[in-house]
């Protein structure tokens, strides 16, 4: 089991890393944007054992929020960089797959099932961005000890 996730943080990272080709991130930064996508697909994962696809999606998605705004406090940059290449392998891109194959078949029960469960997701992945985006940015900045001189 261990393996197989490490196969899968690898996977997500490599293709998290490709989504920030495609969207002109710089270079530097491709390794962060790997490390948040794979953390994310791997709390995916591991919640998916425990609860449905929607809430797993919703925790895992609250983590790689957190993730890109950490980083992109670190890196002064903005935090859309890692954010969109972040939240790749969460996207249910499957499931929108399915609920169009389903339709074009006429299994119309099949669709709507599988498109209830993919609009459940990407409201999880919505709310979940407004969840983390409402905490303060004191949060993630960097803070310096100021050093004071004392008086004796």
């Amino acid at each position: 089991m261990t393996i197989r996730i490490l196969w899968e943080f690898f996977a997500a990272a490599l293709g998290t890393m490709a989504f920030a080709l495609l969207f002109h991130v710089p270079r530097k930064y491709y390794p962060i944007c790997g490390l948040i996508g794979g953390c994310g697909w791997v709390c995916y994962k591991i919640l998916l054992c425990w609860c449905s696809a929607p809430i797993a999606t919703f925790f895992a998605n609250v983590a790689v929020v957190f993730l890109s705004r950490f980083f992109a406090v670190r890196k002064s940059c903005p935090v859309t960089l890692f954010l969109v290449s972040g939240i790749f392998p969460l996207v249910p891109g499957a499931g929108i797959y399915w609920t169009a194959y389903y339709m074009v078949t006429n299994e119309l029960d099949l669709a709507g099932q599988k498109g209830f469960q993919t609009l459940k997701i990407a409201v999880a992945i919505v709310l979940s961005i407004l969840l983390v985006f409402e905490l303060p940015q004191s949060l993630f900045s960097i803070r310096r000890k100021e050093k004071t001189s004392s008086l004796s």
